[in-house]
């Protein structure tokens, strides 16, 4: 058996930090065929391709477009993002021209538990420290032009309000990209008269942000401004909406977002060409990577690899319905990522004893994957199951998993990209390869565009998280109600949600059906033209553990950072 996951001591950046990377300038033309001329580079390693130069490429044709999802995620850890990155490598391993598009990671999940977005073990994207750390600037953008909205609010209503704007209605909470818990309900203003009117307030962290949302949906710039101007911020006494447009807000927060807005280029450890471009979370938002860096991938490459967040049923049903919705695209083939050990804990499990055999665990685990398979085929898209391989998998749990997913009709491949690059998933990339020349995938989205708001977060409940049905208040339903009144019960649902179960009970493992979906409070993001449903215990504004992964970052006297995975 090949080498496997955890039997390599090194971590994920000093692998990283000893790669030999190519100057992306070199990369990009020999690759992809940019000349250098139509980068903006950022150092040595990463650069921004021109929006001139991505206008360019609108009348290439298309490759084909490969979406990475996963099973419902748990502390064994599943792999997604790495499997993106060993994928592609492996395409391009057995002659297949790919590129990927991944998010760009929060520095709030960064410095708290969820670790880095980079990929891990030889299957990485680098620079990593950039890449999980400030990298080109685009959240600091994002959140820039999200508060100096939030700004011009404020400063409206103490300059006289002109536009009458309610301060118990004023709809934009402020953004941060970090974990803290104690921003997530406060009074601002206060002081007295020189600070303007104290009101309630509160953050979300910027990858919640409707900024980051309509950054990642927007296709041009022209685009990006009109779907800012859009931005709904309060009501009047009469419950009128007023809107960033209103106070002239757009045109400034597009000044602060036009660098932003190009495609950030770097590479994967096998000099692979990848797009990291935006970074919405899959549980509090639609947790895909940004429309201009999948369009412009699909016009330089002959398959396209990107990654939704967390499983299926969140960043999976959030990449067809909200951006495949809005954009025409459409996958050609689905890649569900599981391990033998995270699918051991949705049978039960405890994390310590995951490296003993237990068979009986496995199958209770694999109905969690079996829904998934089963939600992607609704959606009518073929699905490519890709096992990640740990050095305590044995014979007769992979025959399990693989014997289950057979008689699901699909194929199970044991994928070993971690300790091996490209060449460990050769395997999973040819099955991929197979999926797509099939022409089976036809995707179809799970509700139309006129069913009325409620009844889609119903939809999305009972079909793809099994719920016996929604449970949400009356003040909750007249909210839904005045959107649709306002114009907009035509748009999609984004579920904010737990990520860890199919229910709104982190706790809940495995598939559980006949459960009640609780829709706690909704918001309405008029730029980003979707709705917002708040549902259980879930917030937009996440907390530290009581542990930080900030505890163990750190830098040394040569300038080389320490600790960040």
């Amino acid at each position: 058996m090949p080498a496997s996951q955890h039997t390599n001591p090194k971590t994920d950046i000093q692998i990283a930090q000893e790669a030999i990377k190519r100057p992306i300038m070199e990369l990009a033309k020999e690759k992809l065929g940019i000349a250098p001329e139509n980068l903006d580079p950022y150092g040595h390693y990463k650069a921004k391709v021109s929006m001139d130069y991505v206008k360019s490429l609108k009348d290439k044709p298309n490759g084909k477009l490969i979406l990475v999802s996963a099973i419902s995620p748990t502390p064994a850890g599943e792999g997604k993002t790495t499997t993106t990155v060993g994928l592609t490598d492996a395409l391009n391993h057995i002659g297949k021209k790919a590129m990927l598009c991944l998010r760009e990671p929060s520095l709030g999940p960064s410095f708290g538990m969820k670790g880095g977005a980079a990929g891990g073990g030889y299957a990485q994207v680098v620079p990593m420290e950039d890449i999980n750390l400030h990298f080109t600037g685009d959240f600091h953008a994002i959140g820039a032009a999200h508060n100096l909205l939030s700004a011009l609010i404020d400063n409206h209503i103490y300059w006289g309000n002109a536009l009458g704007i309610d301060g118990r209605r004023v709809a934009w909470r402020r953004a941060i990209d970090m974990n803290d818990r104690s921003l997530r309900q406060m009074v601002s203003s206060l002081g007295g008269v020189a600070n303007g009117f104290p009101r309630e307030d509160g953050f979300d962290i910027t990858v919640a942000s409707e900024v980051m949302a309509i950054f990642c949906l927007a296709k041009d710039l022209e685009d990006l401004k009109t779907r800012l101007g859009n931005i709904i911020v309060a009501y009047t006494r009469d419950r009128k909406p007023v809107r960033a447009a209103d106070l002239k807000a757009h045109g400034p927060m597009a000044v602060l977002l036009k660098d932003a807005l190009a495609p950030n280029l770097v590479q994967t450890l096998e000099g692979t060409p990848a797009f990291i471009h935006g970074g919405p979370f899959a549980n509090i938002a639609h947790g895909c990577n940004s429309v201009l860096a999948t369009t412009t991938a699909l016009k330089l490459a002959d398959y396209v690899v990107t990654e939704a967040g967390f499983g299926a049923d969140l960043g999976g049903e959030k990449f067809i319905d909200i951006k495949c919705r809005k954009t025409g695209l459409k996958p050609d083939a689905v890649v569900l990522v599981a391990t033998i050990r995270a699918l051991k804990m949705h049978g039960g499990v405890k994390k310590e004893d995951l490296k003993t055999e237990n068979l009986k665990a496995l199958e209770v685990g694999m109905s969690n994957l079996q829904r998934h398979v089963e939600n992607v085929q609704k959606f009518g898209l073929v699905p490519v199951v890709s096992i990640n391989r740990f050095s305590a998998d044995t014979d007769a749990e992979i025959a399990l998993v693989k014997s289950a997913c057979a008689k699901l009709g699909v194929e199970a491949v044991m994928a070993d990209h971690w300790a091996e690059g490209g060449k460990g998933a050769a395997d999973v990339a040819r099955a991929v390869v197979k999926a797509v020349d099939s022409g089976k995938s036809n995707m179809k989205l799970l509700y139309p565009d006129d069913m009325p708001l409620v009844e889609k977060i119903r939809t999305i409940a009972k079909e793809i998280y099994r719920a016996r049905d929604i449970a949400i208040a009356k003040p909750v339903q007249d909210q839904l109600a005045s959107f649709e009144a306002m114009g907009f019960g035509k748009v999609p649902v984004c579920i904010a949600k737990t990520q860890y179960s199919f229910s709104t009970n982190p706790d809940s493992k495995a598939a559980p059906n006949d459960h009640v979906v609780t829709v706690r409070e909704v918001r309405l993001s008029a730029g980003a033209e979707f709705v917002v449903a708040v549902c259980g215990d879930i917030m937009t504004m996440p907390g530290l553990p009581k542990v930080p992964a900030a505890n163990s970052i750190d830098i040394g006297p040569d300038g080389k950072i320490v600790g960040l995975f």
